[in-house]
């Protein structure tokens, strides 16, 4: 799959590939000023973009690039626990793939394996024009 990194929310976010197969995604990325609130403490903003992006990422990996797009249609989030420094993982997993319609959850977790955020994306699938 082909995809522009530099540039975009990906880089500016410090946001890495670990693993993309068939169904799953798992990213990374870490938890400094780039991802803060005010408060110093991991931004709810921040991990659904990590949870939407690994989304998009497993989304367009099962389309056909040729004849479909994939968009972010919907996001929900429920943040769990805080975190003020480390490295967070986003593992996305497919629970429906339908023609025009794909739902995934997404679990972030710090290094020891707590739950930090848990969302579900609803991805849309459009034909290009």
């Amino acid at each position: 799959m082909k995809f522009q990194r530099e540039g975009t929310l990906i880089a500016a976010l410090g946001m890495e590939i670990v693993e993309i197969i068939e169904g799953r995604v798992v990213m990374t990325m870490p938890v400094d000023e780039r991802t803060r609130q005010p408060f110093g403490y991991l931004h709810g903003g921040a991990s659904v973009a990590l949870a939407e992006t690994a989304a998009s990422l497993g989304a367009a990996a099962l389309i056909d690039p040729e004849m479909e797009l994939s968009f972010g249609l919907e996001i929900n989030a429920n943040h769990i626990k805080s975190k003020r420094d480390g490295i967070v993982t986003a593992t996305a997993e497919i629970e429906h793939r339908g023609r025009t319609t794909m739902v995934w959850t997404i679990k972030i977790t710090d290094e020891e394996g707590a739950l930090i955020s848990l969302s579900r994306c609803t991805m849309a699938v459009v034909e290009k024009r």
